[in-house]
């Protein structure tokens, strides 16, 4: 008897599915980033050990599904979506679940604890950032109403609000990432010159999440406009 593959029955509904699961894991992942950081700022190194746990454990299986898209995506597929396009665009989603696994593998592995100062504006800035990849998520489920209502103007209209607001939280991020390097500048005299360097890290690197979301946006936006 010859076993059916799930993942590709999932191109039988649409090609959509494969990169929707995807983006599904990986905003899993970067929503875990919020409580990983409660956890490090009250010295809770098991809950934030554990959390990371499950972190580590969604971007396997995200890395598992981007590799099966790889592997089953068809040549020729009768969407207005190249084959090119697709492999882009999950290339673009996996970065950040990868930079998430980083982020959390830096500050578990080193115990850093973001000072006293900065813990609010770092928990406001990771909150922008991960709703960047929330608001990705939700403008690729619109891309895929798009290709099933045949682009109809009022879902179009739909998706490009989506990636307007997408592109307002990346740049909210922005706004936030150069407000904290400025906090850290003048804090950096009684901080160990180490965790000074690490610190810019950790804050560039929660930059990376909402950039690499808008990017997934604009991916989109050029998808639909072809």
């Amino acid at each position: 008897m010859v076993k059916s593959n799930p993942f590709s029955a999932m191109f039988g509904r649409s090609p959509f599915q494969p990169l929707l699961a995807h983006i599904g894991k990986t905003n899993e992942c970067a929503g875990q980033l919020l409580p990983f950081f409660e956890a490090t700022l009250t010295g809770d190194w098991d809950e934030a050990a554990r959390i990371r746990e499950t972190i580590t454990q969604l971007e396997h299986e995200a890395d598992s599904l981007k590799t099966e898209l790889r592997l089953n995506l068809p040549n020729t597929l009768f969407l207005p979506v190249s084959r090119s396009d697709l492999l882009d665009l999950i290339s673009v989603q996996d970065k950040i679940a990868n930079k998430v696994r980083d982020i959390t593998g830096i500050m578990l592995g080193r115990r850093m604890q973001v000072p006293v100062e900065l813990a609010q504006p770092m928990r406001d800035y990771m909150q922008t950032s991960v709703a960047c990849v929330v608001q990705a998520r939700q403008a690729l489920e619109e891309l895929q109403d798009l290709l099933e209502s045949g682009f109809g103007r009022h879902v179009s209209d739909v998706m490009q609000n989506l990636i307007r607001e997408l592109h307002i939280l990346e740049q909210q991020a922005d706004q936030q990432q150069i407000a904290i390097r400025r906090q850290l500048f003048d804090l950096e005299d009684r901080l160990k010159p180490v965790d000074v360097i690490f610190l810019y890290k950790i804050i560039d690197w929660v930059g990376e999440l909402s950039d690499r979301a808008e990017r997934v946006g604009s991916r989109l936006q050029i998808l639909t406009a072809r």
